[in-house]
């Protein structure tokens, strides 16, 4: 049997990370900016984290929520403290895109209504509803498509209002950076008037907070900086540093139902002691302002390549749009240089380390950027 091929590899087989670094099969070591993904939030195998899962799999790695999890609960009041949302509800399933499919179908139980907003250059997933909001017609399948997903221009505040005068609106789905979609930053004023409008028309309010939350940003969500609650937070990827961990967090006005929601997989005993893990070390290595003080260093120092057509991002979730002649930078990091970073349609690199990345790596990346840049 064959792997389905739908993946673009790097012929490059990783076997072993600590930290920041990753190294291949030939012990060939590369600094890792990318995280997979923006997944590797407190580093590889990091001490407390690799524990906290030995230890919950010597007692036990399993079993359904048809019975008692404390970790759950445990859980639950960690990341309500950390995240500064005590008062939210959280329902835990497995990945981003199931997080973002039951976010929007609580949306729609909350309030009765179907059409959802959602906008240019977005990515929420490749579940049915979360595809179906996704602005990329090559992965919705024709079974996706629904008459029941407006898409309007990014960050247009009269096109936001004109939906909402001419629709029921259930929700509005957004990213508060876009992180597929090239690093754009969702402006405050518009967040805000989301807030706005869906507290006048009882829609609700959905951040996407899988790739841009859980404290990249500086705070533990981008949408934070508007100074607005949302409605229903989506997360997953840094949310347990490679083990499959997925979560909403719901506001309290939206109450449960037996059967509203449900997952086989989601909250095991496991994926809570990963996300405890991630969450105690975020906590305890104060990581969220690491991630505004490296961050902000390399947003500046990236600032000054007059090569670099425009830098964008909050934290350590950066994308540097680079003009065509320099499209092959990123690959020559990788290959020449051992840096793994992401990437974005056209020309944008993109940024996603580890929150713990230290100030002597990121001046690895801007020594190899500026050799790369200045051949």
């Amino acid at each position: 049997m064959n792997l389905f091929d739908v993946y673009p590899i790097n012929p490059i087989n990783i076997v072993k990370g600590r930290g920041s670094l990753v190294y291949d099969d030939k012990g060939t070591e590369y600094l890792d900016l990318y995280g997979g993904h923006a997944v590797i939030s407190i580093g590889h195998t990091n001490p407390h984290y690799v524990k906290r899962l030995e230890d919950q799999l010597r007692q036990i790695g399993f079993y359904s929520n048809s019975v008692e999890i404390p970790i759950q609960k445990q859980l639950a009041e960690k990341l309500g403290h950390v995240s500064g949302k005590e008062d939210y509800q959280l329902f835990l399933c497995n990945s981003g895109a199931e997080a973002n499919e039951n976010a929007l179908k609580l949306a729609s139980f909350y309030n009765g209504k179907k059409k959802i907003i959602a906008f240019t250059g977005s990515f929420h997933g490749r579940t049915s509803l979360a595809v179906a909001v996704t602005d990329n017609p090559k992965i919705v399948a024709p079974v996706n498509e629904t008459e029941n997903v407006i898409f309007l221009p990014r960050y247009d505040e009269a096109a936001l209002e004109k939906a909402f005068a001419e629709n029921e609106i259930s929700s509005v789905i957004i990213e508060g950076i876009q992180g597929v979609g090239g690093i754009h930053v969702a402006p405050e004023s518009f967040l805000q008037k989301i807030r706005a409008l869906c507290d006048s028309h009882n829609a609700v309010f959905v951040a996407d907070s899988v790739q841009c939350g859980y404290g990249r940003t500086g705070k533990f969500f981008s949408h934070d900086f508007a100074g607005v609650n949302a409605d229903i937070y989506t997360m997953a990827k840094g949310m347990g540093n490679g083990f499959p961990v997925g979560g909403i967090i719901i506001s309290p006005k939206i109450k449960p139902a037996f059967g509203m929601l449900g997952t086989t997989f989601g909250g095991n005993h496991l994926a809570c002691a990963a996300g405890l893990a991630v969450l105690e070390i975020i906590e305890q290595d104060n990581l969220l302002q690491n991630a505004s003080e490296v961050g902000g260093y390399l947003i500046d120092e990236l600032k000054k390549f007059s090569q670099v057509k425009e830098v964008r991002g909050r934290g350590l979730m950066i994308g540097i749009e680079l003009p065509a002649e320099l499209a092959h930078a990123r690959k020559e990091l990788l290959f020449t240089h051992h840096i793994f970073t992401g990437e974005a349609k056209p020309n944008v690199i993109r940024l996603l380390p580890a929150l713990n990345l230290t100030k002597a790596y990121a001046d690895r990346f801007l020594e190899a950027f500026t050799t790369v840049l200045n051949k």
